[in-house]
């Protein structure tokens, strides 16, 4: 038996192709370092390299047939490492800027739940000093989200009245809050 480590890439992959299968593991031993090398300087990350490498291993066993010129194993198995690669930066940048919006997302959400916040009890503190029937009418339409007609039959006043406290209600919020404004 010959030393299978001198055969050129061009032999050991057509008689890989022609079924000695054992012929693979010297492709491998000579190629897989450098394959997660290439994988290592596009990726910075020793881990996903090797596991790019591994992969390209599939992917070579699975099209090395259409390879025309065996010599040009190298070149061609590079490609598809380096392309793999790449392939994967894009994936991780992706996952990376999903993830930076998703926080941003979550600041602006919290930005807006504390201004929220404020303008809810500054809200409040405006509504309490409304009179107690312009109070019960507008807690009733905005909280409670009753209708005019409803909230006419539980007060037992007719719908013209509820319909002037809420509007009453609502021009005096207005200057209520109008004003705190310019206080501030």
């Amino acid at each position: 038996m010959s030393n299978h480590g001198e055969l050129s890439d061009g032999e050991l992959v057509k008689r890989y192709l022609l079924g000695e299968t054992s012929l693979l593991t010297v492709l491998v031993k000579r190629y897989h370092r450098s394959f997660c090398n290439k994988a290592y300087w596009i990726l910075k990350d020793p881990d996903i390299a090797k596991d790019i490498a591994q992969d390209c291993w599939t992917t070579i066993m699975k099209k090395l047939d259409s390879l025309k010129d065996g010599e040009s194993f190298c070149s061609w198995a590079n490609r598809i490492v380096y392309t793999k690669s790449l392939d994967e930066l894009r994936r991780i940048n992706r996952k990376r800027i999903k993830q930076d919006e998703y926080k941003k997302d979550i600041i602006i959400e919290a930005d807006d739940n504390e201004d929220n916040q404020g303008i809810k009890e500054l809200l409040l503190k405006s509504i309490k000093q409304l009179p107690d029937n312009q109070q019960l009418v507008i807690k009733l339409f905005y909280v409670e989200e009753y209708s005019l007609k409803e909230i006419s039959i539980m007060l037992n006043i007719n719908i013209g009245t509820v319909k002037s406290r809420l509007f009453h209600a609502r021009e005096k919020l207005k200057q209520l809050l109008k004003s705190r404004n310019h206080e501030e």
